[in-house]
């Protein structure tokens, strides 16, 4: 039987230029830079003013597929991750569909927060081992600060704006490409770290009123740090037992960029020095879907990624949600 595996060929990103940094926070919210730094790791992170998601999708869609050498024409999925789009509906693949002039292929959104560009790759991946298709885009874009209380310093201080993608296409090389996904959820720690789309509402009441806080994201950071040191190793280990790769055979972990203290947990569990897990949180903050390709997009770019390595990407956030793959360059 013909195996096919998914090589990742091309990655491109699209960062917006405004930069806010922790000092102008100061005048923003009761907070200070070293109170920042020493929580989080963070020093600044991008702000996309008035740009909308489907335009850093673009962007990093457009990069991406110059990376990878192909046009858009060769598509045969197109895939985006945001928690953060311009509409419900249309969804915003539709919508990059149409900009990038891509033939009217499947094109759909998934909302996994950070988590999404996991659960995109899982389903690229899945799409070209079962022959449905050859080449997928996979972006995920996202502008959180859309959504972000600028009075709420538990949140404000976190989050950024920008986009990522990744081009994946089926090889019948055995020796490369995605060995492994897992994606799982635990919706029981669902109100940890959500945001409202629509307010729940009697439509026939005579008072409509609508808390205008509702579309800000809400998190209780304690919980959600303790999902996360029980979810990110448990997403590695069944990576890792299902691709049949050891921990000594990782060259490289891309963690979603949330908090330095897990990238302190992986570091531990897996007995890797800290050199070989990918950190630019501090100039980026958590920026949900698109971290995870932002970091691989950075590395690659600037040759840390090469042939024959094998890289560890995990993702966690809302939902609660989490996952892993494997992959072999």
């Amino acid at each position: 039987m013909e195996i096919i595996n998914s090589k990742l060929i091309g990655t491109g990103a699209c960062i917006p230029d405004f930069v806010l940094t922790n000092a102008m926070l100061e005048k923003m919210v009761d907070t200070n830079d070293e109170w920042i730094v020493q929580r989080t790791g963070v020093r600044e992170r991008r702000i996309a003013k008035n740009t909308h998601t489907w335009e850093l999708a673009l962007g990093a869609a457009q990069d991406a597929l110059a990376d990878a050498g192909i046009t858009a024409e060769e598509l045969d999925l197109i895939l985006v991750s945001t928690c953060s789009p311009d509409t419900n509906t249309p969804n915003t693949a539709s919508i990059l569909q149409d900009k990038l002039g891509a033939r009217q292929v499947g094109a759909f959104d998934i909302n996994n927060a950070c988590t999404g560009f996991v659960s995109a790759t899982d389903i690229a991946d899945s799409y070209i081992k079962s022959g449905k298709a050859k080449t997928v885009l996979v972006v995920s874009a996202e502008t959180l600060s859309r959504i972000v209380d600028y009075t709420d310093r538990s949140t404000c201080i976190l989050f950024g704006d920008g986009a990522a993608a990744a081009v994946y296409q089926a090889t019948e090389d055995e020796s490369v490409g995605i060995l492994s996904t897992f994606t799982a959820a635990d919706g029981s720690g669902a109100e940890y770290l959500h945001m409202e789309a629509l307010p729940v509402e009697d439509p026939l009441s005579g008072d409509r009123t609508v808390d205008p806080k509702a579309r800000f994201l809400k998190m209780q950071g304690a919980p959600v740090v303790r999902f996360t040191a029980r979810a990110v190793p448990l997403a590695i280990d069944t990576a890792l037992k299902r691709a049949g790769v050891t921990a000594e055979e990782i060259d490289w972990v891309v963690p979603h960029q949330a908090n330095l203290r897990i990238l302190d947990v992986i570091a531990r569990r897996y007995h890797l020095p800290k050199e070989k897990i990918y950190v630019n949180m501090d100039r980026f903050g958590n920026t949900s879907s698109a971290s995870v390709p932002i970091c691989l997009n950075e590395m690659r770019k600037n040759g840390l990624l090469k042939e024959g390595q094998t890289i560890v990407c995990t993702g966690f956030g809302g939902g609660l949600t989490y996952g892993a793959f494997v992959i072999k360059l």
